[in-house]
């Protein structure tokens, strides 16, 4: 007979890195063309004039320019309106 208690395995044990998520460049900042403005999981921000949003919802500047951030409502597809942040480069 083993002298030792069994060991149960454990299965939480696994975890992944962070996704360094959020706003890369902030309102007033000079952008150039391709730079990232936004990473983000959906489409907490949306893409405004002068931006483009890539298919994982990173929000790219298309000129150069300066960053700018303002509510704009938007319906959603149940037709309730909501507040979402507009991300424009002028």
């Amino acid at each position: 007979m083993s002298h030792v208690k069994a060991g149960g395995t454990s299965k939480n044990v696994k975890d992944s890195p962070g996704q360094r998520l959020g706003v890369k460049l902030f309102g007033g900042q000079k952008v150039r063309t391709g730079q990232i403005i936004v990473r983000q999981t959906g489409m907490t921000k949306r893409p405004g004039k002068g931006t483009f949003i890539g298919r994982d919802f990173t929000i790219h500047a298309e000129k150069d320019g300066i960053v700018r951030f303002n509510t704009r409502r938007f319906r959603l597809f149940s037709g309730k309106t909501t507040g979402r942040t507009e991300v424009t480069v002028e």
